[in-house]
C-alpha cells in the first residue's frame, strides 16, 4: 500500500462535505506530477486530506475506491480522475506549522512541493503525522 496527500480548499470542497457525500471523484487536477501521483494510486490506498488555502491542516483520511480514469470534467486524454471515500477523521488536526517544526517532515512534499494538489507521503512521514493526531499506529 501506499500513502498519498490530496488538497482542497475548504470553501469549495471540506472534509465534512466528504463525509456527507460518502464518496467522490478527484477532478480538475491539470498538473503533470499530480496528474502522474493519481495515476500511480491503487485501490485500497490511503491519503491525507488536507485543507489548503485556510485551515491548513491535515483533517482525515480518504481511502482510493476506484484507480485512474478519464476525468470527466474534460474530454483530454491526458487527465485522469481518482474515487476516494473516507477512511477516518483525524483525532486532532495536524497544521503545517507543526509539520514544519519536526525535523523529520523537513522533506515532505507537502514542503518541498507545496503548491502540488496530489503528492506522494513516505511511510515513515505518515508514521509522523499521524503520531502527531494522536493516533494509534
Amino acid at each position: 500500500m501506499a500513502y498519498w496527500l490530496i488538497k482542497s480548499e475548504p470553501f469549495k470542497y471540506s472534509w465534512d462535505q466528504f463525509v456527507k457525500d460518502g464518496s467522490t471523484f478527484w477532478d480538475g487536477v491539470r498538473n503533470y506530477a499530480a496528474r502522474n501521483n493519481l495515476r500511480a494510486m491503487k485501490k485500497g490506498d490511503l491519503a491525507f486530506f488536507y485543507h489548503s488555502n485556510e485551515g491548513l491542516e491535515i483533517v482525515g483520511i480518504a481511502k482510493v475506491i476506484k484507480e485512474s480514469y478519464q476525468d470527466p470534467t474534460t474530454d483530454e486524454e491526458a487527465w485522469v480522475a481518482v474515487d476516494f471515500k473516507p477512511h477516518k477523521r483525524l483525532k486532532k488536526p495536524v497544521t503545517l506549522a507543526q509539520i514544519k517544526s519536526q525535523k523529520s517532515l523537513s522533506n515532505m512534499a507537502l514542503i518541498r512541493l507545496g503548491r502540488l494538489s496530489v503528492q506522494p507521503v513516505l511511510d515513515a512521514e505518515w508514521t509522523t503525522v499521524l503520531q502527531l493526531a494522536g493516533e494509534k499506529i
